[in-house]
C-alpha cells in the first residue's frame, strides 16, 4: 500500500503488531463489523507468534471438556494463587479465566482456526491446584497455499531452529524426527515430510505445511484477510496522535513518510514488547549492564516501539514485577556476517544423555525445567559483575539422536558445527573441559555422578524427571527415568548457554478490559494494549506454557467486542461511556 493510499485514512479500529494477539484482535472486532487496520513494521506478518510453538494456556477450554476433563473453576484460580502469590487477585485474571475459552470456541466457529488438545500437557509446577493436562491448546497444520499471494507476507520459520524452513510440530511430528534411527515407521513418516518440503521448496520457494505459531498466525491472517481487515506491512507506528486526553490514531511511516492514520473506536498496541532495547533493558533487567548481554529470541524489531509510543502519550508502565522477561537460554549462532542469530534452548535440555554446569564445572539445576526457570537458577547461580552462561553437555549418542541446539541430529553431519566453533568437541571428558574453559576433575565428577543418577533413575540433587513436566519432556521409551540419561558415548559436545528470552513481561498497565491506564490510575481514553505490549497478567511469573498466547489472544478477542460495543463476560465493572466514546460521535 503506498502513502498516497493511505493519505487521509480512517478506520474504526487501528492494530499496531501482527502477532497473534493483535490478530485475534483484528479479527474479533471485524466479524463484529468494524473497519479494521492492522499495521505492521517487519517486511511480514506474524511477530513472535509466527515463531512461537503456538500453544495457548486456556484452563477449562472447549477441547479438554469435551474430552471429559471438567476440572472445577476453583482449581486454576488455586494454582495462579501458589504460583502468582498476591497478583493473582489482579482482575484480569478473573477476565482471563472467564473469557479464555469463550475465545477458543469463537475462533473454532468463526475462523480458519482448527484447535488441537493439549490434554497431556502438564503445569510447569507441581503445586496446589497444578494439572497434569487440559488446560492447553494449539492449532493444526495449515496448508500454506490458501494464503495464496499472502504467503509471502507470513514471517517463515526460525531458519535456524527449522530444517531448511521445514517446521517440526511438538508431540508425534517430533517424535517421529527423533526416533527416525530407531523406528521403520517413523523413518518412513521422516522420509515422506522431507520429500514434500523439498517439492514445496521447489514449487514456492518456502514450507507449504505450516506448523506452531506459523500455522496459528497464517490461519488467523486468512480469516482477517477474509473478513476485510487490512494488512500494512513495513508502516512501523512512530507516534501516537491525540485530541484532548483522548487518543484518536497513530503516525505510520510508509516509505519513508508519515501519514496518519485516525482511529474512530481506538488504537490497539500488538508491537511485542522490547525484547531487542537495549536501553530499557539496561533499566530493568539485572544481568545486562549497559543494555549488552541479553540475546533475545524474539525477532529483532521488537524494540519497544508500542511501550515507548504509549508512555510519551501518558500511559503508565509496570515493571514491578516477578522478572521483566520470559527468559530462555539462547546459544549464538554465526550468521557468516560476522554477527550471530539467537538459538532458544527448549527441548533437547530435558533429554536423555545431557546435562549442564557452571563455570565451575558443576550443576546448578533441574536440566529438564521449563526455560524460564533454567535461565532464573542460572542468573541465580552467577556472582555480581560476572558474564552469566554455562555449557550443555551431551554425548554422541544423544547428539545423534535429539541434535544439541544448532547442529542437528543425524543423519546431519556434526562436523561443520564443531569447524565454525559453535560446538566443543572432546574424545574425552577431559578434552572437553580444556575445550570449554572448565576444570577437568570437577566435570569428570560431575558427569560421573549424573550417570549413576542416570543408571539408578533418580536424581537426588535436583530431582530431575521426578515432575509430570520433566517426564513429557523427556524420551517416553527411555527407561527407568525418561529425563535422565548417562553420557557414555564418546566424543563429547558442548555448547555455551547464554542469557535470553522469548518476549518481555513488563508493559503498559491496564485494567481488566484491556485500557491503557495513566500514572494516576486513570483511563487513557482510545488507547488499548495487548500481548507483550501489556504488562503480564501472571505478574513476570511463568507457571505453564503458552501464559503469553493464551491471555495474548483472551485479550486480543475480549478488546475486539468491547470496541464492537459486544458484551464481556467477567468484568468487574463496563467500560466508562467516556472511554469508549468514539472520536465521531
Amino acid at each position: 500500500m503506498t502513502t498516497e493510499d493511505l493519505a487521509g485514512m480512517a478506520c474504526d479500529v487501528l492494530v499496531v503488531g501482527s502477532g497473534a494477539s493483535g490478530l485475534a484482535t483484528a479479527v474479533t472486532a471485524a466479524y463484529h463489523g468494524l473497519d479494521v487496520i492492522v499495521a505492521e513494521k517487519a517486511e511480514v506478518f506474524g511477530g513472535t507468534s509466527a515463531w512461537s510453538g503456538g500453544w495457548l494456556w486456556v484452563p477449562r477450554n472447549p477441547l479438554a471438556r469435551d474430552a471429559g476433563i471438567d476440572e472445577d473453576p476453583s482449581e486454576p484460580r488455586r494454582y495462579l494463587r501458589s504460583e502468582l502469590g498476591n497478583r493473582a487477585s489482579d482482575p484480569r485474571i478473573d477476565v482471563f479465566l472467564e473469557n479464555g475459552p469463550r475465545m477458543v470456541e469463537f475462533f473454532a466457529d468463526h475462523s480458519e482456526i482448527d484447535w488441537i488438545d493439549g490434554n497431556k500437557v502438564p503445569d510447569f509446577h507441581a503445586t496446589p491446584g497444578h494439572a497434569t493436562g487440559g488446560r492447553s491448546v494449539s492449532v493444526a497444520p495449515y496448508d500454506g497455499r490458501k494464503l495464496g499471494r499472502w504467503i509471502d507476507k507470513l514471517r517463515p520459520p526460525l531458519d535456524i531452529v527449522s530444517i531448511a524452513g521445514l517446521g517440526v510440530a511438538g508431540g508425534a511430528d517430533m517424535a517421529h524426527f527423533f526416533n527416525a534411527t530407531r523406528s521403520p515407521a517413523s523413518a518412513l513418516y521422516v522420509g515422506k515430510r522431507l520429500v514434500k518440503h523439498g517439492r514445496d521448496l521447489a514449487l514456492h520457494g518456502r514450507a507449504m505445511q505450516l506448523v506452531n505459531g506459523n500455522s496459528l498466525v497464517a490461519r488467523l491472517m486468512r480469516t482477517a484477510l477474509d473478513l476485510g481487515v487490512q494488512l500494512i506491512d513495513s508502516a512501523p507506528a512512530v507516534a501516537l496522535i491525540r485530541d484532548g486526553d483522548r487518543v484518536t490514531g497513530a503516525t505510520l511511516r510508509i516509505d519513508g513518510k508519515d501519514q496518519t492514520v485516525t482511529a474512530r473506536r481506538g488504537v490497539v498496541l500488538a508491537a511485542g514488547g522490547f525484547p531487542h532495547d537495549p536501553e530499557r533493558q539496561a533499566a530493568h533487567f539485572d544481568h545486562t549492564p549497559g543494555g549488552i548481554g541479553h540475546h533475545s529470541a524474539a525477532p529483532r524489531s521488537n524494540t519497544g516501539d508500542g511501550i515507548r509510543m504509549a508512555e510519551n502519550a501518558g500511559a503508565a508502565l509496570d515493571f514491578d514485577l516477578a522478572q521483566p522477561g520470559a527468559w530462555a537460554p539462547v546459544s549464538l549462532v554465526p550468521d557468516g556476517k560476522g554477527g550471530f542469530k539467537n538459538f532458544p534452548h527448549l527441548i533437547e535440555r530435558a533429554k536423555p544423555g545431557f546435562l549442564a554446569v557452571d563455570a565451575s564445572g558443576k550443576r546448578f539445576v533441574n536440566e529438564a525445567d521449563s526455560y524460564h526457570d533454567f535461565m532464573h537458577a542460572l542468573l541465580a547461580r552467577s556472582p555480581k559483575g560476572t558474564t552469566p552462561h554455562c555449557w550443555l553437555i551431551c554425548d554422541h549418542r544423544a547428539q545423534r539422536r535429539f541434535g544439541l541446539g544448532w547442529s542437528k541430529p543425524f543423519p546431519f553431519p556434526v562436523g561443520p558445527y564443531v569447524r565454525n566453533g559453535y560446538l566443543k568437541k572432546g574424545r574425552t571428558l577431559a578434552e572437553l573441559a580444556q575445550a570449554c574453559d572448565l576444570p577437568v576433575a570437577a566435570l569428570e565428577a560431575t558427569v560421573s555422578a549424573f550417570n549413576g543418577y542416570a543408571h539408578a533413575g533418580a536424581d537426588p540433587e535436583f530431582n530431575r524427571g521426578a515432575s509430570a513436566y520433566n517426564k513429557v519432556q523427556g524420551a517416553a521409551d527411555h527407561q527407568p527415568n525418561p529425563s535422565l540419561g548417562a553420557l557414555e558415548k564418546a566424543p563429547f559436545y558442548a555448547v555455551k548457554l547464554v542469557p535470553g528470552s522469548l518476549g518481555t513481561f513488563a508493559g503498559i498497565k491496564t485494567t481488566a478490559a484491556g485500557q491503557a491506564l495513566t500514572a494516576d490510575g486513570s483511563i487513557l481514553p482510545g488507547l488499548f494494549a495487548v500481548g507483550n505490549d501489556m504488562a503480564s497478567i501472571m505478574g513476570g511469573n511463568y507457571p505453564s506454557g503458552g501464559i503469553t498466547l493464551g491471555p495474548g489472544m483472551t485479550f486480543g478477542y475480549v478488546i475486539g467486542r468491547i470496541l464492537a460495543g459486544q458484551p464481556v463476560a467477567g468484568l468487574p465493572s463496563e467500560p466508562s461511556e467516556n472511554s469508549l466514546q468514539t472520536q465521531d460521535a
